[in-house]
């Protein structure tokens, strides 16, 4: 995905961002902007990452109530825990998106050592999580198809491996 390459994209960042600043401490000078570009770059990780960590079923859900659930059942607590989950980021799409173009009509600026137009780094969160909706839409079509989440064979594919790493 994607998604997930500029997710990673922006970790690698924060690190350069951050040895950067370690390198430049020795020198004995600043890199005044580190953490204000080390934290939109947090925001960005964190949105970007969202589609890729739901569709591998790394995302926190109420698996051990559904398990518990006949066939029937389970998939009709799927499909209401993908619908609310559709609405649930559509409404921050939205509030995210409006909140982007809102900075961008008022000029907004950001008051730190590194003046940036603040609907710059405020894109990361509509873009993020538009690609959470629309991956959470592709698992509620394939559910309302009648076939098996792809969250849940990630899942299922780990524990045969024996990592339970994402269990935890």
């Amino acid at each position: 995905m994607a998604s997930a390459g500029l997710a990673a994209l922006s970790l690698l960042s924060i690190f350069l961002v951050m040895m950067a600043q370690v390198a430049l401490r020795e020198l004995d000078r600043q890199f005044p902007a580190a953490d204000d570009i080390s934290a939109y770059l947090c925001v960005s990780t964190t949105f970007f990452a969202l589609a890729h960590t739901f569709r591998r079923g790394e995302l926190i859900r109420v698996g051990l109530f559904i398990e518990t659930l006949g066939p029937k059942a389970r998939r009709l607590v799927e499909i209401f825990a993908l619908t609310l989950a559709t609405a649930g980021v559509a409404y921050c799409v939205f509030w995210t998106m409006d909140d982007v173009l809102f900075s961008y009509e008022i000029e907004d600026v950001a008051q730190g050592a590194l003046a940036v137009p603040l609907w710059i780094p405020k894109l990361a969160m509509p873009l993020g999580a538009g690609i959470l909706l629309i991956a959470v839409l592709d698992e509620l079509v394939t559910v309302l198809r009648g076939n098996r989440p792809n969250y849940v064979l990630a899942a299922e594919e780990r524990a045969a491996r024996g990592d339970f790493s994402a269990e935890v």
